[in-house]
């Protein structure tokens, strides 16, 4: 059954819950900062300059400022035009080629060295380290021996991840893309195709109408501030198309959804390898299951990760005996000397920083939305198939043109968001380590109305272009 179209009262009363939504984001992020800089001048115990973000206040322009207007003004002036009328291929390639764009505009308002090449070769980050691993085996073997006490341990970004992080940047540095610009090249090429990975997913189940919409957000993310350039925005893409994968091959909208399914698991088992906390990543996967309506893939996709699972561990590598000991190790550090209390409400406002206030606003909807959503998935599942004529095997072929798709997604990424939140592995620097969770968030816009979409995205762009020239961001 269709409901009947909304009031202009109630339309009026939703835009405005949208804007004090928004608002109300606004607050709380102004709130953390002035409440951090108190307690981080009075006590220096939430270990960032500039809380809640991990920055230092410094207002200057770059190499990269007028290309960011210039991509910014781009987007938000034909961005919606140009997702409603181009091809489905056009589309996504294009929303890629935008998404590199912005985010490159962005690193280089830093400059090419202070925003590019140093950013992965600090003294926290992977590269510095690269030459430890000339005989890889043995270095796996003995990788847990150096999360904790060492004399000469791992370095905090190392010691803080599975070994395929690192991996990653040996591996790049055997085939001659050695050096922090080598290394920045590859977490933003493939950290802004998440665009196309949150489209290609939001189709195949269904909601093709709702990732044109959503699609110039994705794009003009403020977040494309930290995929410009670090690891996390290549675990967000791992994570991402794993998501979209899955999807393609629940609903078998791929030629080959067998092997779609087992190159699903296989970058699932990656990703667990990539980053301890995407774990949680099984919140969205089991949305798409939901919204798929079917397990189908489950034994292919279970296959790939304890294929990865499974070398790994054949190596040397024992996954749940190294969290053990990266707990350790972070509570040795910052971790625990940053304030639970702070930071468990902080963080959100970080997030906030790096989704913009349009996907708060959308995220309202959302979270408004999900219990007819998930009522409508119970009957959906109960009724025999073709019983309800709005509804096949993926609920985002209803009437509502895929809004319900885009409202189980994004609650279940806002519950692994929640839940790395609460769990107190994530004190501070969440702007970046939640990218995986907060590049999807954008696709909430959706649900906003169509005639506030321009306004919303002039809000996207300039949240991005004041942090970037105001702040000087790190990790």
């Amino acid at each position: 059954m269709v409901r009947p179209a909304a009031s202009a009262p109630s339309r009026r009363s939703g835009r405005r819950y949208d804007l004090l939504a928004a608002g109300a984001g606004a607050l709380l992020f102004a709130v953390a900062a002035v409440v951090g800089t108190v307690m981080e001048n009075s006590t220096g115990t939430l270990r960032a300059p500039w809380p809640p973000l991990l920055a230092d206040w410094m207002p200057h322009i770059g190499p990269g400022t007028p290309a960011a207007l210039l991509v910014a003004a781009g987007v938000v002036v034909y961005g919606r035009s140009l997702a409603a009328r181009l091809s489905w291929r056009r589309l996504t390639w294009l929303s890629y080629a935008a998404a590199l764009a912005w985010t490159w505009s962005l690193a280089l308002v830093d400059g090419w060295q202070m925003g590019v090449v140093d950013r992965l070769t600090s003294r926290y980050e992977y590269l510095r380290q690269v030459d430890r691993f000339g005989d890889v085996g043995a270095t796996l073997r003995d990788f847990t021996r150096y999360i904790v006490d060492a004399p000469v341990n791992w370095v905090p970004h190392i010691a803080g991840h599975p070994p395929a992080a690192i991996l990653t940047f040996v591996g790049l540095d055997r085939v001659g893309l050695g050096g922090g610009g080598w290394a920045a090249a590859f977490c933003v090429a493939t950290g802004a195709s998440v665009s196309a990975a949150v489209l290609v997913t939001l189709r195949a189940l269904g909601a093709e109408r709702a990732a044109r919409r959503a699609a110039p957000f994705l794009v003009l993310t403020p977040g494309a501030i930290w995929v410009g350039a670090s690891a996390d925005a290549y675990f967000a893409a791992v994570a991402a198309w794993a998501l979209a994968l899955l999807a393609l091959a629940a609903t078998r909208t791929v030629r080959a959804p067998a092997v779609a399914a087992l190159g699903s698991g296989l970058l699932f088992g990656l990703t667990l390898y990539l980053s301890y906390g995407l774990a949680l990543m099984v919140l969205p996967a089991a949305a798409v299951f939901l919204c798929a309506r079917t397990l189908r893939p489950l034994p292919l996709a279970a296959l790939g990760i304890a294929v990865v699972a499974g070398a790994f561990t054949l190596l040397g590598f024992r996954w749940w005996d190294a969290y053990s000991l990266v707990v350790e190790r972070y509570n040795q550090g910052s971790g625990g000397i940053r304030p639970y209390g702070y930071w468990v409400w902080g963080n959100l406002a970080a997030a906030v920083a790096a989704a913009g206030l349009a996907p708060v606003a959308g995220v309202r909807r959302a979270v408004r939305a999900a219990p007819e959503a998930v009522r409508h998935w119970w009957r959906a599942l109960r009724a025999p198939r073709g019983a309800l004529p709005a509804v096949d095997a993926r609920i985002g072929t209803s009437t509502d043109g895929g809004n319900r798709v885009v409202v189980l997604l994004v609650c279940a990424f806002l519950l692994a968001l929640l839940a790395a939140d609460l769990s107190g592995m994530s004190k501070a620097e969440t702007e970046r380590i939640w990218l995986p969770f907060t590049l999807w968030l954008p696709a909430a816009v959706a649900l906003l109305p169509a005639r506030d979409h321009r306004g919303w995205l002039a809000a996207q762009a300039v949240t991005a272009l004041l942090v970037n020239h105001l702040l000087y961001t790190y990790w």
